[in-house]
This record gives C-alpha cells, sequence and structure tokens, in this order.
C-alpha cells in the first residue's frame, strides 16, 4: 500500500544560493583582472590563478543551472522527478576543476620550472592578487555563512561528510582553495622577484594544482556518493516514525528506508504494523492521514510509501538485505 506525496516541493535552499551567485559575481571580476595580469607578466603562477578562476566561473554556472533542472516536476519517465540532476552537475563540477584547474595548473608550473623566465611587472601582480583575495574573501564569508546554516551543531567534517546540498560545500572549499592558492602564488612571485629565481614562479604553480586536485578529489567523493544514492537524515526517519506511531491504528512504526533526491527532496518507505483487527477501509483512511500530517510536518518528503508489516517481518527483512549491518528499528 502507498501514499505518494508529490506537493508542496521546497525550492533549493536560498543560503547556497546565495552563496553561488556570490562566488560567481567574485570570480568573473577576479578571473579577468587575473588574465591582463598573466598577460602583461608572464607570471605561471598568476596563470594558473587566473585559469582556477575562470574554472570557477564555469562552475558556479553549472551548480546554478543544477539546480534549474533539480526543480522540474516529475513526469511519467522519471516519476520521483529530476533532483539528483543537482548531484549530477555537481560531480561534473569536481571533474573540471581536476581536470581544467588541476592539470593546466600542474602543467604551467612544470613548464614554466623547466624553462624558467624573470616575471616582468611584478607589481602588477601584487595589486591584481590583494584585489583578488579581497573578492575571494567576500565569497568565501558568504558560503561560510551558509554552510554555518546548513551545518547546525554538527562539526565541519561531519557536516560536510552528511551534507546533502553540494553546493553549500562546494563553493566555500573552492574559494578556500582559491585563497590559499593566492598566498602560494604571492609566496611564489615574490621569491621569484627577490631571490632572482624565476624557478619558484613555476614551482608556486605546481603547488597551487595540487592544492585544486586535493579539493577536486575530496568534491568527487562526496558528489559521487549523492548521485549514487544516500539516505535522508536519521532525524527525518524518526520524526516520521514518531508521527505514524501516535496514529490511532498503528501498533509500531517500525522504521523507514530512505533515499536523497535533491537537498531539498527525499523519498520514504515507511513499514508500520497495524491493528490486525484493522479493516481495509480503516488501514487506508489510517495511512491516508499519516500521509497527509507528513506533508505538513516535511514538505521534502515528496514520495511516501507505507507497507504494512509486522516487526518481526521487518526485522527479517533488514536482515536479508543488510545482513550485520544494523540500525534501530525502533523510532527514539
Amino acid at each position: 500500500m502507498s501514499a505518494a506525496i508529490s506537493d508542496p516541493r521546497m525550492q533549493g535552499r536560498h543560503s547556497a544560493r546565495t552563496a553561488v551567485y556570490a562566488a560567481l559575481v567574485g570570480n568573473i571580476a577576479v578571473a579577468m583582472t587575473k588574465l591582463i595580469a598573466a598577460a602583461i607578466t608572464g607570471s605561471a603562477a598568476m596563470f594558473s590563478e587566473a585559469v582556477h578562476s575562470v574554472v570557477d566561473c564555469g562552475n558556479e554556472g553549472l551548480l546554478l543551472y543544477g539546480y534549474r533542472r533539480a526543480v522540474r516536476r516529475p513526469d511519467l519517465v522519471h516519476p520521483l522527478g529530476f533532483g539528483r540532476e543537482l548531484y549530477f552537475w555537481s560531480f561534473i563540477v569536481a571533474l573540471l576543476l581536476f581536470a581544467l584547474g588541476a592539470g593546466v595548473s600542474m602543467y604551467q608550473g612544470i613548464r614554466h620550472a623547466l624553462a624558467p623566465q624573470p616575471i616582468e611587472h611584478a607589481q602588477i601582480s601584487y595589486i591584481v592578487l590583494a584585489l583578488s583575495f579581497m573578492f575571494e574573501s567576500a565569497s568565501w564569508i558568504v558560503g561560510w555563512r551558509a554552510f554555518a546554516k546548513a551545518r547546525g551543531s554538527l562539526g565541519f567534517w561531519k557536516a560536510f561528510r552528511q551534507s546533502k546540498d553540494p553546493p553549500a560545500f562546494m563553493v566555500l572549499f573552492e574559494d578556500s582553495a582559491a585563497l590559499i592558492g593566492i598566498a602560494i602564488a604571492t609566496i611564489g612571485i615574490a621569491g621569484a622577484e627577490i631571490l632572482q629565481m624565476p624557478v619558484l614562479d613555476g614551482v608556486a604553480s605546481i603547488l597551487i594544482g595540487i592544492v585544486l586536485g586535493i579539493t577536486a578529489i575530496l568534491l568527487a567523493i562526496e558528489s559521487k556518493s549523492l548521485l549514487i544514492g544516500e539516505r535522508a537524515t536519521p532525524a527525518l526517519v524518526a520524526a516520521i516514525c514518531n508521527i505514524a506511531q501516535k496514529q490511532h491504528g498503528v501498533v509500531h512504526a517500525n522504521s523507514a528506508l530512505t533515499a536523497q533526491l535533491a537537498p531539498d527532496q527525499a523519498m520514504v518507505a515507511l513499514s508500520i504494523e497495524f491493528d490486525p483487527t484493522l479493516f481495509t477501509e480503516q488501514i487506508e483512511e489510517c495511512v491516508a492521514t499519516i500521509e497527509e500530517k507528513v506533508r505538513a510536518a516535511h514538505p521534502e518528503v515528496v514520495a511516501l510509501f507505507v507497507k504494512p508489516q509486522t516487526l518481526q517481518q521487518f526485522e527479517n527483512a533488514r536482515r536479508r538485505r543488510f545482513g550485520d549491518y544494523l540500525f534501530s528499528a525502533t523510532p527514539s
């Protein structure tokens, strides 16, 4: 027996989108100034930073495109909607950051390290890097606030691993990598100029590539996990089970299998043990009541499926599916 919940559907989280827009505006300004400075100075580190900013502009554009695609209504071919498109484009962003950002930076760094050339007009590089640091810092603050709002009381790493909204942490990671890259570029250019060692400019570009590569790998791992399919938060399961447990005719709300479809969309398969004396019509009425209350309390649940099942049947089915990987069957 099932009950489908199709509305209301929450739009993308406002704070995460705001962070993406802020990062896009900042990176456009930064990319233009860095490209001009790289052309004038011939610095490999500056060119790497320019490529990084250009890639970030494309990344933010893809994330916004993913948000737009994810909120389309379900159709007959995609009955659960298009929420995971955001996860797909987030994974593409991680790949682009690795292939273009890290790859080009490493290539440029190795090329300049093997054939170092003096940096011209280094003062222009310092001015551009200082302005870039200001732009990136403003974007980082917006991204940090969005991520802090989403993570609540969780620690940074735990919040990153449990987040269901890739742009919320992607913007923060990209801006953090950008700030580290700016610091490395500044040190590399200054070292190349002061010590008369142009090879340090190439070394800085290589280090920037390593930073971008590590960032891209972390983002790819988390985006892949979401794209494959992660469960919704345990708190959502507990809340839905509590709603069901309070309904007349429910002996025990066993637990639920969940799948996160998008940051604000989840599918829930709820296992309930009903009073064996209930008639079919009474069970259907109970399910309808649970559906209505879940819809009101948790609009992110876009599909709810209810399976009449005793606690023992549920436990047996869970063991067959998950083996020794246990989770609580009783709502807390």
